[in-house]
């Protein structure tokens, strides 16, 4: 008697999948499968059995609201697809050239599809098993080929249209319709996408799983693959002041793209973006991708450390001149070849270049030369520029070492507050939340409307005034000029106190230069030398953390790469210290 009752309500589950119902004794339909009971009543057409009702029309508009809140069948792939168009239309925003999401960004992504056999290939992993159910729904063979394999090409045409126009020849099968889940995955939670319960629960070797962190991986190869004028810590320090969709990411996805279940652990981020972990997720994504070698960055390219240099300089208010000098540690150190500098994820040594951290130890090895950074010399220095610039007022002022940190560390602790009130005001729930389960949904709803009512209370109470629009991104976190008295310009001043004339040419008065690790660790360990502030001079500790908080990164990670380049430049000096270490073994096993 059931099924003939329910025979004309063939809607799907929304937990299970199946297309089983049952009525109640209220007339409610009822999965009987998985024992859900829906909202939708059956619709009552003789109205001779209720006494005394007048009954036209039963949820009409239940109905309306019940197909939007099914959604769409979509991908996880679909998914992440979206958040790469969002993040690319973010950074075309930026002034990245359109090319990067229609071709470069576009290409990337198409070959991980295919090389992950998700899209672009014969039998799609995801559509493997519904091929015999697209067969028995007997669809007929030339509509199974007719539509396009992604359903992004709704939300996303760029990506899409342009994908299945490129590759004629490739199978491009129907969107399958749900099938019923196993006994094994109607118990287990579910997931508002298709295939979100076995994506999560994928383990293939030699497969590369996509995540929401691995979509920086492919926003920056893209942007290197164009040389475009942003380095990593650009990216990384956009998405933290929210100009690319990155925490949130998933609420800019169509209403009707439903989250909940597996999608949660999926695409739900709850943590900000850490340059080592996203720099390795981009060796993995371009080794995994098999990409041929990258554009070389010439002289002329923004990502040279001679240009990097400058750029930095400018950046923490040091002199103009000092660039001369950093010009000749990169020539020396021979870090701005070309060979050197290149990318080639196929090659067997392949090189992979931090450029801004390499372009900042740069900056520091140059700080070393000029002032030794030994707690002494360059208060020594700053002294001698102090008097001369009190007697020669007219003339172009000496650089002040004293002065410069003096300034530079009341800018840097007010950019650090700055920066750790905007994190810990920070809402990591987004205005879309996302339920484990259907049974969590009202839930979750509920504690939302809560929190946006007490954020609301407390807003109030503290502080009446409208909130500040956000600013426009800049590459530039410091902004100098001569006409600020408080926070003074360091640019034009010259180095002539720390600089003598030998010759035809200019060199350091300070002779001496201690290494900044005079051991490296072997070569099967995960980081080249150690950094223990107790161990070094605090001058040192000033420069590494202003420059480790400017690109976002640890202080170690920075030291690392300064030892890297000292290892470069004072060659003679690590084999004579090698030397001795090994004389000194010798001696002690006799």
């Amino acid at each position: 008697m059931d099924l003939e009752e329910t025979r004309e309500f063939r809607e799907r589950c929304s937990q299970c999948a199946a297309v089983s119902w049952g009525l109640t004794d209220e007339g409610k339909y009822y999965c009987t499968s998985c024992h859900n009971v829906t909202e939708r009543s059956r619709e009552v057409i003789d109205t001779g059995a209720i006494p005394n009702t007048k009954i036209q029309a039963i949820n009409r508009g239940l109905k309306r609201k019940r197909k939007l809140e099914k959604g769409w069948d979509w991908y996880v792939c679909e998914g992440f697809q979206h958040i790469l168009y969002q993040q690319a239309e973010a950074l075309q925003s930026l002034g990245v050239g359109p090319e990067l999401k229609n071709e470069v960004l576009h290409n990337f992504w198409k070959r991980y599809l295919q090389k992950s056999k998700q899209a672009y290939c014969k039998n799609p992993v995801h559509t493997s098993r519904r091929k015999t159910t697209v067969l028995e729904d007997n669809s007929s063979h030339s509509d199974w080929e007719s539509e396009p394999e992604l359903l992004s090409d709704v939300s996303c045409p760029s990506f899409a249209e342009s994908g299945a126009e490129s590759q004629p020849d490739v199978r491009t099968p129907k969107p399958f319709p749900i099938i019923k889940a196993s006994h094994s995955e109607t118990t287990s939670v579910c997931s508002g996408s298709l295939d979100g319960v076995e994506y999560s629960l994928r383990k293939e070797k030699g497969i590369m799983k996509m995540s929401v962190p691995r979509t920086l991986a492919f926003c920056y190869l893209s942007l290197l693959w164009q040389r475009e004028t942003i380095t990593l810590s650009d990216l990384l320090r956009f998405v933290e002041e929210e100009h690319i969709p990155y925490i949130h990411a998933f609420q800019h996805f169509p209403e009707e793209m439903k989250l909940y279940g597996r999608d949660k652990g999926i695409f739900a981020i709850e943590s900000w973006p850490n340059y080592e972990v996203i720099f390795k997720k981009i060796i993995e994504v371009a080794t995994f991708l098999d990409l041929p070698r990258f554009p070389d960055i010439t002289e002329n390219c923004y990502l040279h450390p001679n240009i990097l240099c400058m750029k930095y300089l400018m950046e923490v208010n040091l002199p103009d001149e000092m660039h001369n000098l950093t010009c000749l540690v990169v020539k020396a150190t021979g870090i701005g070849e070309v060979d050197f500098l290149r990318f080639d994820p196929i090659a067997k040594k392949a090189k992979t270049v931090k450029y801004d951290v390499q372009a900042v130890a740069v900056i520091v090895v140059a700080l070393k030369l000029l002032f030794l950074l030994d707690d002494n010399l360059e208060w020594s220095l700053s002294n001698i520029a102090k008097k001369y610039n009190e007697k020669n007022k007219e003339d172009k002022p000496w650089f002040d070492f004293r002065k410069w940190y003096q300034v530079m560390k009341k800018a840097i602790d007010e950019k650090k507050q700055k920066w750790e009130e905007a994190r810990a005001k920070f809402l990591w729930k987004g205005e879309k939340p996302i339920y484990y389960s259907a049974i969590d949904r009202p839930v979750v709803y509920k504690r939302r409307e809560m929190l946006v009512s007490l954020q609301k209370q407390f807003s109030t109470l503290v502080d009446s005034a409208p909130n500040i629009e956000k600013k426009k991104p800049s590459s530039f976190q410091f902004n100098w000029t001569e006409e600020d008295s408080e926070r003074p310009c360091f640019h034009g001043h010259s180095l002539q106190g720390v600089l003598q004339q030998k010759g035809q040419s200019l060199t350091t008065k300070n002779s001496l230069y201690w290494l900044s690790t005079q051991k490296f660790c072997k070569s099967h360990c995960k980081h080249v030398t150690t950094y223990e502030e107790s161990n070094f001079s605090l001058s040192y500790q000033f420069i590494l953390n202003l420059f480790s908080f400017l690109l976002r990164i640890k202080t170690s990670f920075l030291h690392e790469e300064v030892s890297l380049i000292e290892k470069r430049l004072f060659k003679a000096k690590y084999n004579k210290t090698n030397k001795k270490s090994s004389r000194s073994r010798k001696t002690r096993k006799c």
